[in-house]
């Protein structure tokens, strides 16, 4: 019997194949399974046009047997079966693909579809082993053949018996080495482990001899373990079915089948979509983060299937960063099943497809927003400081996308309110959208800064995330009103009349705040009368686009570069205090340093911000009292 040898080029995809575009192992088993499925497949096509034929789908099946003994691995399935020339052109030359002649040639009806690109799939079988039996018999034909091969050497076909029509692959399974075990391979557990989380929706049957522990005959006490044959797959896959035969305890069951999460999904969205790129998909938003959300160990991305054989546990391509919490999957009757990571991230219906995933969480996130609101705050609870990211992220290339979601705790409403929220209540001579940021709402709720503007009947934004701040700096405006920090320099509504009385009052006193900015060498830019405090006689202000939390979180970072907000110590002229430092300008100039440095101290900590020298600032307090 002569050994065939399979073309140059062949061989050196076969060799790719084994070592490059397959790495995980496991999923010979979903090719091979996914092979025989498009061979029931064909059948039923020809059904469709030869009356000779009928399809009962309940006699097609796939079948697979484990033999420890003989380190045997056999699928076996009742499709079409193939004839010699078959398997000369679908095995002997890689990348040749019958399944993807016979869909050119064949009308698509019913729901069915062809997926295996038949040559590829097939030698993922050399992954784990050494020799590859194929037995099969066409349909309409009295001949069977046998092909077989070890490898890129070649194979050989010759003519055998087998009774009924179909394909029989038996794989002689590689013995273990130090690094890999292949004795799982013909494990029970295993096996149905591989079946479920890869061909669990193949819409045929997929059978095997499964232990079971049954009663003894007249011995109900005792228990033996008998062999018993039970279809592993579920078939039908929920994504397929209509929305409308769902119910909310369906989807969390799938939820927790999938192992998305051990939380309660707050949100699920299902998709189905028929038009230039056919796909439907499932789409969880869960209400609690993942402990390793914020870790180099999360993965995002959803789980991709090719016509209900997954193909990929984690796509990451199909989520953006911003929504990387989003859960589920999507099966798509465009991609091919032998496709690597690197062909997706080219492939133009996977970028399509992500692109409406991502319209489509953003309008489901809206919704919740307007119709449940509770839901949101939950959801935004774990999952808003993402959002912001995601406005600050890559140069703020998504905030129009993300904007409408985004929510902060309102100084008037006591609540978290959105933007389009806090606009529609905004006063007809408010110019900007005025936000305070601080460590907490209650230390926020203290800050001297935000008197003045809550004086006015303006809403006031906390911020509390250390993130805020750069998103709302990224956002830049919002609906034409630009961000306004309670601590700016202008607030853009002070009267004329204040105006002429700070520039008065700030002549008038140029020589004592020249002299205090003296004292504190360098760690404030000015020292000026301040427009905005009213019961507090101190507080800091900025120039410039650092703002004192954005200088806490830059110093905060690995690469601390010791980066300083250009601080304004602001007096309040109208402040008892005020008439001590004037004594003092006349009188005591060591008084008035020690009065400096205290007001500068205590405007520090109004801040939250360390004070450099505790020892001498307790020593400062404790000379005013003697």
């Amino acid at each position: 019997m002569e050994t065939k040898q399979f073309k140059a080029e062949s061989k050196r995809l076969l060799d790719m194949m084994i070592h490059s575009i397959y790495s995980n192992r496991e999923i010979f088993l979903r090719e091979l399974i996914s092979n025989a499925s498009d061979a029931i497949d064909k059948i039923y096509y020809k059904a469709l046009t030869d009356d000779s034929l009928s399809f009962d789908k309940d006699s097609y099946y796939i079948k697979i047997e484990a033999n420890k003994d003989s380190r045997t691995l056999t699928i076996s399935d009742t499709g079409i079966g193939m004839t010699k020339e078959d398997l000369e052109n679908n095995l002997g030359t890689i990348a040749k693909s019958g399944s993807l002649a016979f869909k050119k040639e064949t009308e698509l009806k019913d729901g069915y579809d062809i997926i295996g690109q038949f040559g590829v799939g097939f030698y993922a079988a050399f992954m784990v082993a050494d020799e590859v039996t194929v037995i099969s018999k066409a349909l309409g034909s009295d001949e069977a053949y046998k092909w077989q091969s070890t490898g890129a050497e070649g194979y050989t076909i010759e003519p055998c018996e087998k009774e009924t029509v179909g394909t029989e692959i038996t794989l002689k399974i590689k013995e273990n080495t130090e690094d890999e075990s292949y004795d799982e391979y013909l494990e029970e557990y295993r096996l149905k482990g591989i079946i479920k989380k890869y061909s669990d929706f193949i819409r045929y049957p997929i059978k095997m001899n499964v232990s079971v522990q049954k009663p003894k005959k007249d011995k109900e006490d005792e228990f033996e373990e008998v062999l018993e044959e039970q279809t592993i797959n579920s078939m039908v896959p929920i994504w397929k079915k209509n929305k409308k035969e769902l119910t909310d305890e369906d989807y969390e069951n799938f939820y927790k089948e999938k192992r998305y999460g051990f939380d309660k999904p707050l949100k699920h969205i299902h998709i189905n979509v028929d038009g230039a790129v056919r796909y439907n998909a499932i789409l969880f938003i869960p209400e609690n983060m993942p402990f390793d959300y914020y870790t180099k160990e999360y993965e995002k991305g959803l789980e991709l299937y090719s016509n209900g054989v997954l193909i990929m546990e984690k796509c990451a391509d199909l989520l953006p960063d911003y929504f990387s919490f989003v859960k589920g999957m999507v099966d798509s009757e465009d991609l091919s099943l032998n496709i690597s990571r690197e062909m997706l991230q080219q492939d133009r219906q996977l970028k399509l497809i992500a692109k409406n995933i991502n319209k489509k969480i953003a309008s489901q996130l809206k919704s919740l927003i307007k119709d449940d609101r509770d839901k949101y705050e939950a959801f935004y609870k774990s999952f808003g400081r993402q959002l912001k990211y995601g406005v600050y992220s890559e140069f703020g290339t998504h905030k129009d996308v993300l904007q409408d979601l985004l929510m902060f705790y309102s100084s008037t409403e006591k609540k978290n309110v959105t933007l389009k929220e806090y606009i529609s209540r905004m006063p007809e001579d408010q110019k900007y959208i005025y936000y305070a940021a601080g460590e907490s709402n209650e230390r926020i709720e203290k800050l001297p800064q935000t008197e003045v503007v809550a004086d006015k009947g303006y809403e006031i934004l906390y911020f509390t995330d250390d993130v805020d701040e750069f998103a709302i700096r990224m956002l830049q405006k919002y609906d034409d009103k630009e961000f306004k920090s309670v601590s700016s320099s202008d607030l853009g509504f002070e009267a004329e009349e204040n105006e002429k009385d700070t520039e008065t009052e700030s002549k008038e006193n140029k020589d004592l705040f020249d002299y205090m900015k003296d004292v504190l060498q360098g760690k404030v830019k000015n020292v000026k009368v301040s427009k905005r405090l009213k019961s507090h006689p101190v507080c800091l202000s900025t120039e410039g686009e650092v703002s004192i939390e954005m200088e806490k979180v830059l110093n905060q970072m690995p690469d601390n570069q010791n980066i300083k907000a250009d601080k304004v110590l602001e007096i309040n002229v109208h402040h008892e205090v005020f008439n001590s430092l004037k004594e003092a300008f006349e009188n005591d100039k060591d008084k008035l340093s020690l009065y400096t440095n205290l007001l500068y101290n205590q405007a520090l900590l109004i801040e939250g911000l360390p004070i450099n020298d505790p020892v001498e600032f307790t020593n400062d307090i404790c000379k005013i009292m003697v």
